[in-house]
């Protein structure tokens, strides 16, 4: 990856709906050799998708709660039905299995503390092994995720 891909990878992160006809003259190419270098990025996986930002109030889960979950044993089982089950939660946003302590981190979006409540004790609580749960709540996000 050169100098000229990387711009082209500022650019897309700063604004992925850019037209290929802007995209080349922000970083100087012609519109040929721009596509070709996309078609590439995107070909080898540097360009893994593109997406819509949308603001969570619109979609009532403005309330947000990073969460540190711990389990009781590490058989695969358990894990497997942790996973699958926190993941296929719509209100789960991001998760992470990590090295250490705790097991896993995550991300949940609800409309409110109400809401959140009910995700906690009917959907998180009641997965066999969950051994702890920390709750997190957010006084000021000062560098948002893209």
């Amino acid at each position: 990856m050169d100098a000229t891909d990387r711009a082209i990878i500022a650019e897309l992160e700063r604004d992925g709906r850019l037209t290929n006809v802007q995209l080349a003259q922000r970083i100087g190419l012609t519109t040929g050799p721009c596509l070709r270098r996309v078609q590439r990025l995107e070909a080898d996986g540097v360009i893994r998708g593109y997406r819509a930002v949308v603001d969570p109030a619109a979609l009532g889960r403005s309330f947000e709660v990073l969460l540190d979950l711990t389990l009781d044993s590490q058989a695969s089982g358990i894990v497997e039905h942790f996973e699958r089950t926190l993941t296929e939660a719509e209100e789960v946003i991001e998760l992470r299995r990590l090295f250490g302590s705790p097991d896993y981190f995550a991300r949940v979006a609800v409309a409110d503390l109400v809401a959140y409540e009910a995700f906690l004790s009917g959907r998180v609580m009641t997965i066999p092994g969950v051994r702890n749960v920390t709750s997190h709540f957010t006084m000021k996000n000062l560098k948002p995720a893209p």
